[in-house]
């Protein structure tokens, strides 16, 4: 019986300084916990910085594939790119996981949510709302707004098994992904900011996806540079999008 292979896609941005510390993290951990079949999926977002020549370098020594934007598309393209890249590559018992490359992420816990969907999940989210989860490096007033919209999705399109929608650490099957970019094309991921990784979740929903969660350690003190995100902006426009899909007829999704 074949063995399930692990994909992991990095939506990178301007990341020299904490892309090659992250690789070399992912690396160790896998290794540490026996996963042998794995490829790692970085997304290169028309970086500007030194990022593409750090991984061409990595390319060379690990199972690394670069997908090239060659100018900035935004974190919703990117994702995508790296989600289609990967379901195509991928058996439907594969595991596709997504991380952030700003070396917040902890690889440790990939192997956690690897054995949680061996359990039977389909999609399965590192979770600031578990028990057990901690947050460094972020102001009180962040995550308060974070626990707030939180709150706020639950309350407006509540999902089993989904506490936090907008986490970008996540393991997919891809069966899933598969089955959600056949069915939707490119409209399974169509939002370009940060509000993209709620809808991959709002997608999914009527996929008849069983969602689990696990808690994490966001370790955001760790984060290299200032974030490329606005909170304020953010939180509107996906509190703007959780609305929209909430008054969609199930026809339009």
């Amino acid at each position: 019986m074949r063995k399930s292979q692990l994909y992991i896609v990095l939506p990178a941005y301007n990341e020299e300084e904490s892309i090659g510390k992250l690789l070399d993290r992912i690396g160790f951990y896998l290794l540490d916990s026996g996963i042998e079949d794995y490829e790692i999926i970085v997304v290169n977002d028309g970086s500007t910085d030194r990022t593409l020549d750090i991984l061409k370098a990595y390319e060379m020594r690990m199972p690394l594939k670069i997908v090239q934007h060659e100018k900035n598309m935004g974190l919703g393209q990117t994702i995508r790119d790296g989600l289609l890249f990967a379901s195509e590559r991928a058996a439907d018992s594969d595991i596709v996981i997504t991380m952030d490359a700003d070396d917040t992420h902890t690889p440790g816990l990939i192997y956690r949510m690897v054995n949680t969907m061996r359990e039977g999940y389909d999609v399965v989210i590192a979770s600031r709302y578990q028990k057990g989860s901690r947050v460094y490096g972020l102001s009180r007033y962040r995550v308060f707004l974070s626990l707030m919209a939180s709150c706020i999705f639950r309350l407006i399109l509540p999902i089993r098994g989904v506490k936090d929608f907008t986490c970008g650490y996540r393991a997919y099957r891809a069966r899933v992904l598969k089955e959600a970019f056949a069915r939707y094309g490119s409209r399974f991921i169509d939002q370009q900011g940060f509000q993209a990784m709620v809808d991959i979740i709002l997608r999914l929903r009527k996929l008849n996806v069983i969602f689990g969660e696990v808690p994490f350690i966001l370790r955001y003190d760790m984060k290299q540079g200032t974030s490329k995100m606005n909170v304020k902006s953010t939180i509107i426009k996906t509190l703007k999008l959780i609305i929209k899909r909430r008054l969609e007829k199930d026809k339009a999704l």
